[in-house]
């Protein structure tokens, strides 16, 4: 059975406002991030369907807390909560959170590749 750890974890992300390691295991990739600064990155999502992630994840909120906004509803999730983010979210970010979050790795990659052209395009 495949595992990984935060400490096997490679890290692919170190910037001011998060740090990133993240691994895949058969077909889900497992992410491990701090986040540093509080980060509303919804304009990293225009160009997706409705402008929102389509990938779902499953997590557990380590320390901090994270709100996924919904077209009619924000769910927010704090220590402690293991959570479900259905497609159609858009994240808030908050200083001193921790996650462990599972992605499947082919849903993660479509979103991540619209975020990449976001990122170099300037958008914040």
């Amino acid at each position: 059975m495949p595992r990984t750890s935060k400490a096997d974890a490679a890290v692919s992300i170190d910037e001011p406002e998060i740090e990133g390691r993240y691994a895949e295991l058969d077909g889900y990739t497992v992410a491990f991030e701090t986040h540093k600064a509080d980060l509303d990155p919804a304009a990293l999502f225009q160009g997706l369907p409705e402008d929102r992630c389509q990938c779902p994840h499953w997590g557990v909120v380590l320390s901090g807390r994270i709100i996924l906004r919904y077209a009619g509803h924000d769910e927010v999730y704090t220590a402690g909560d293991a959570y479900y983010g259905a497609p159609g979210h858009l994240p808030l970010l908050f200083a001193g959170t921790e996650l462990v979050e599972f992605s499947p790795t082919g849903a993660l990659a479509e979103s991540m590749a619209v975020i990449g052209k976001n990122l170099q395009a300037g958008r914040p």
